[in-house]
C-alpha cells in the first residue's frame, strides 16, 4: 500500500492493486481570496491510471468541478447519493451513488461507505445535498480509512469496528483531517471537524497502525494559517501513546507500509 499526499484532502491511495484519488482539488485558490500556499504534490498528467475517485461531500475545497474536468470519465466517481444525482445532471455520467452502509467491490478490493458528522451542502441552502461520506478501502492484505471531513462522535469508528475489528483484523492506516480554530470558534468548529487532539483520539479509537494527517499545508483559511494545525499536532504527538505510528507527509511526499522492491 502506498499513500501520496497531493494536497488538502486530495490523496492518491494505491491499495490491493488499485488506485483511488480522494476529493480531487488542483485549483490555484479557494474562492477569490484563499490562494494555495503549496502547489499540488502531483500534476494531473502525472497521476497513474486510476480505478476510481472518492468524493465525500459538496464543499468547494473537496468538490472542484474544474479538477473533475481534468480527470478521466471512464472510471467510477463514487459519492453520496444526493451528490451523485446532482453530478449526473451536470454531465458527470460516471458518478455512482454509494450510500452510508453500502459497499462496492472492485476486483479484489472492497470500498465501504459510512456517514460522517459534517454538513456538506454546497451553498448552505441546499440541505438536500448535505450528506457526507467516509470510506474504508479493504483488501486481503491492507486497509485504509479516509474520513473526508467529520467531527468525532461515539459512532465515528463504527465502520472499521464492523468490517475489521469484528473479524479479528486491525486497520492499517487512518487518513484523518486536522484543522485549527481560534478559541472563540472552537466549539462550533468541532461540531463538524477534527482538531489535532480529536484526530489523535480518533486514531486511537480506530486502533490503526499508522495515522496520516491531511487538510493542512495547502490553503490558508479565513481564521487560521495553512500550517497552524500541523504545528499543533507535532507538539501533541510527542506525548501520545501512538506516536510511533504517526506519519506526517509534506505535500508531494509518499509513504508505503512496505519497502519498494524496485526503488
Amino acid at each position: 500500500m502506498r499513500i501520496t499526499y497531493v494536497g488538502h484532502a486530495t490523496l492518491l491511495i494505491e491499495i490491493g492493486g488499485r488506485r483511488f484519488l480522494t476529493d480531487p482539488n488542483f485549483d490555484p485558490r479557494l474562492g477569490r481570496v484563499l490562494r494555495r500556499v503549496a502547489e499540488p504534490g502531483m500534476l494531473v498528467e502525472q497521476l497513474p491510471r486510476l480505478d476510481g475517485i472518492l468524493l465525500t461531500h459538496a464543499h468547494a475545497d473537496h468538490l472542484s468541478f474544474s479538477s473533475l474536468d481534468l480527470l478521466p470519465r471512464d472510471i467510477p466517481l463514487f459519492a453520496p447519493p444526493s451528490l451523485a444525482r446532482w453530478l449526473t445532471k451536470l454531465g458527470y455520467r460516471h458518478a455512482e451513488p454509494l450510500a452510508a452502509g453500502e459497499d462496492v467491490r472492485i476486483g479484489d478490493l472492497s470500498v465501504f461507505a459510512a456517514r460522517a458528522q459534517h454538513v456538506g451542502a454546497r451553498y448552505g441552502v441546499d440541505r438536500w445535498r448535505a450528506d457526507t461520506n467516509m470510506y474504508l478501502l479493504n483488501s486481503a492484505a491492507d486497509s485504509a480509512f479516509f474520513a473526508g471531513d467529520t467531527a468525532l462522535t461515539p459512532a465515528s469508528h463504527g465502520l472499521v469496528e464492523q468490517v475489521l475489528h469484528s473479524s479479528g483484523r486491525e486497520l492499517d492506516v487512518a487518513l484523518l483531517p486536522i484543522g485549527h480554530a481560534p478559541m472563540w470558534k472552537r466549539a462550533v468548529f468541532r461540531r463538524g471537524h477534527l482538531t489535532p487532539e480529536d484526530a489523535l483520539s480518533f486514531y486511537t479509537r480506530l486502533r490503526a497502525r499508522w495515522f496520516i494527517p491531511y487538510h493542512w499545508g495547502t490553503f490558508n483559511h479565513l481564521t487560521s494559517g495553512a500550517h497552524d494545525a500541523i504545528a499543533q499536532l507535532r507538539s501533541l504527538v510527542q506525548g501520545h501513546e501512538g506516536r510511533e505510528g504517526v506519519r506526517i507527509l509534506e505535500v508531494g511526499q509518499a509513504w508505503a507500509n512496505k519497502p519498494d522492491p524496485n526503488p
